[in-house]
């Protein structure tokens, strides 16, 4: 609704005043670029401090939400974690034994294979140490395969500790840019859910004047051309430089509305001028612009 109103007065002002030097080049009005920040956590709203109109700096921290639960949790978690370790140290143990077993039987096994070489060990001796290793080699492969159950429940309790870890931190409400609040949408003790909007912020240090021009002014215009933006000032204009940051790609119709059938065909192109703001600049202020050539 908003924008064919935009839309309606820029056609009326542009139609409906003569060709001479005096008409802008182009009417419109001021937009500024919006971020809506919304929560990233569930619960309530422990700290929100914030109000609408105050400039906020990136990064800052401007409220959080309690985390009482995921605490909980991830109390609960590393409880697991440490009994599963614990049980996986013993795990270990009983492996580093078998193993200390298993290099004494090799050595031993060396030793009846010399021996046999000199007859002075039997067959007998050297198939039972042969056997004896076999069992220890067994039992090391249970063990460890038990083991690697332990594991994998510790690598599943890792990551389900490092997601919790991960909603505690956005739990913290940081603005993510420069800029002054809009609207406020929560107040504190308020329950909240993910995704649930909080404020909407906007850097209003450049504005960006959307305009409409005509089919012929076209090719009078380019992006990175610099323009004058005039604003009204009681009686007179305050005048401000710009830059053409973007030009539609596409024509638009000129509203029907209070327009005459021929004046129908007529079409325009939406442009964005940007435009350093001095603090004077508002969003949805009227602005004309006009071609510093004329």
């Amino acid at each position: 609704m908003n924008r064919l109103i935009t839309l309606f007065t820029t056609a009326l002002l542009l139609f409906s005043c003569g060709n001479g030097d005096e008409r802008a080049d182009g009417y419109g009005n001021f937009e500024a670029v919006s971020t809506i920040v919304s929560a990233e956590g569930n619960g309530k709203i422990q700290s929100f401090k914030l109000e609408e109109g105050d400039h906020i700096k990136k990064d800052a921290v401007v409220g959080y939400i309690d985390t009482l639960q995921l605490k909980l949790k991830m109390d609960q978690l590393r409880a697991s974690e440490s009994v599963i370790s614990s049980k996986s140290a013993g795990v270990l143990s009983q492996i580093s034994v078998l193993k200390a077993q298993l290099k004494t039987a090799a050595i031993s096994k060396t030793r009846i294979e010399n021996l046999l070489k000199d007859g002075a060990a039997t067959q007998q001796q050297l198939d039972d140490i042969n056997g004896k290793i076999d069992v220890l080699d067994q039992q090391i492969r249970s063990i460890e395969i038990q083991n690697a159950s332990v594991i994998s429940e510790l690598k599943s309790i890792d990551a389900q500790i490092k997601q919790i870890e991960d909603q505690i931190a956005k739990s913290v409400i940081i603005n993510p840019v420069d800029g002054d609040v809009l609207v406020k949408y929560a107040e504190p003790f308020e329950i909240t859910a993910f995704g649930k909007p909080l404020y909407k912020i906007a850097d209003m240090s450049t504005m960006e004047l959307r305009v409409f021009v005509s089919e012929t002014q076209l090719s009078t215009i380019k992006v990175g051309q610099e323009v004058t933006v005039k604003v009204d000032q009681g009686d007179n204009m305050k005048s401000y430089k710009g830059t053409i940051a973007w030009i539609s790609s596409e024509a638009e119709f000129t509203p029907k509305i209070i327009q005459t059938k021929e004046e129908r065909v007529n079409l325009v192109y939406a442009v964005k001028v940007r435009v350093k703001n001095d603090g004077s600049l508002k969003i949805g202020m009227p602005a004309e612009m006009w071609l510093n050539a004329k």
